[in-house]
């Protein structure tokens, strides 16, 4: 038996990526669909309390003080309700509701005409008196 001389070809051998991304993407695939259904969500069962009569208690927060900052002329007037009042008939007027009503907050609305400086500065010494339950409110139109 002879063997012919086989000529060897120069050319660099060449790798096909396509099939080995398609099996890779399957793969990837597999494990994305079984990482979403094994990872389900879980549930806390919460017992709410009830009322006497077995309803459930909805917790109401109270109406919160609002303090309205008016400009009439060159004065900046604070009101509580319909009324205007001093800064330290304000500070009562808080500290009173505050301590009537753990939960309640204070709300500070300010005329759009009143200077921002003298919004924050009586927005601060608020906050002095209430605490984080004093903020700022706007007026929707």
């Amino acid at each position: 038996m002879r063997f012919k001389n086989q000529r060897y070809n120069s050319s660099l051998p060449v790798i096909d990526l396509i099939p080995m991304l398609n099996v890779m993407m399957s793969v990837l695939a597999f494990f994305v669909l079984i990482s979403t259904t094994l990872g389900s969500l879980q549930v806390v069962d919460v017992q709410l309390p009830r009322d006497e009569d077995g309803q459930v208690q909805q917790a109401n927060p109270p109406e919160p003080l609002i303090v309205r900052l008016n400009r009439q002329g060159q004065q900046v007037q604070i009101v509580v309700g319909e009324q205007p009042i001093g800064k330290e008939q304000l500070f009562q007027e808080m500290r009173g509701y505050l301590g009537q009503n753990p939960k309640g907050a204070v709300l500070l609305t300010a005329n759009p005409d009143v200077g921002y400086e003298q919004v924050v500065q009586l927005l601060a010494e608020m906050r002095d008196v209430g605490g984080d339950r004093v903020s700022l409110g706007i007026e929707s139109n």
